[in-house]
């Protein structure tokens, strides 16, 4: 079952979340430490408005077990300027310079919903999650006056691109995100 996220999905959400930043190689991640990026996020988690916040995410919960076991990420590109913004008390929080920025390079074109993150659970991969939550998402957004979905993809992860092409993206350029280069691709909905 896909459903908008609660605060109390936090625990199951960031490890699932940390795949993604562990494999963008981030600075920050190794100049913190995993452990406080990973106890940061679960307290921003309860923020609303922020880019990894509740309001902004997706799951894929198991019927049977009630575990997350995929998450979707993303937010309208013209909240990307502020959408970090509320971390700075929850880096306070865990003891983290509030000066600390993750993220500093634009992600997003404008009039785009910004697919942020999409990641499974690794005990559930290869059943199809990640793209029904592709599927998911036009039908959603489209209630919500979106318009344009896009996302980033490594272009060293040809795996990814693929899911992406068969659910309907399709190139728009390329992009660096911190040390990484990125393929852009959109979907109209």
């Amino acid at each position: 079952m896909i459903r908008p996220a609660k605060k109390t999905d936090a625990e199951q959400f960031v490890p699932i979340l940390m795949q993604i930043l562990n494999d963008m190689e981030l600075d920050v991640i190794t100049e913190i430490g995993n452990e406080k990026i990973q106890a940061l996020l679960a307290a921003a988690f309860e923020d609303p408005y922020y880019r990894y916040g509740y309001q902004q995410t997706l799951v894929y919960v198991n019927d049977q077990t009630d575990q997350v076991q995929g998450i979707c990420v993303g937010y309208p590109a013209a909240a990307e300027a502020t959408i970090d913004d509320t971390l700075r008390p929850y880096l306070k929080l865990v003891g983290i310079p509030e000066e600390t920025q993750l993220f500093t390079d634009v992600e997003t074109k404008p009039g785009e919903w910004y697919l942020d993150s999409l990641a499974v659970a690794p005990d559930a991969q290869k059943q199809g999650i990640g793209g029904q939550l592709l599927d998911y998402l036009p039908n959603y957004l489209r209630a919500k006056g979106e318009h344009t979905i896009s996302l980033n993809v490594d272009f060293g992860n040809a795996k990814a691109k693929h899911l992406y092409v068969h659910h309907g993206f399709i190139s728009d350029g390329e992009l660096m995100i911190g040390s990484h280069r990125y393929e852009h691709l959109i979907q109209q909905i």
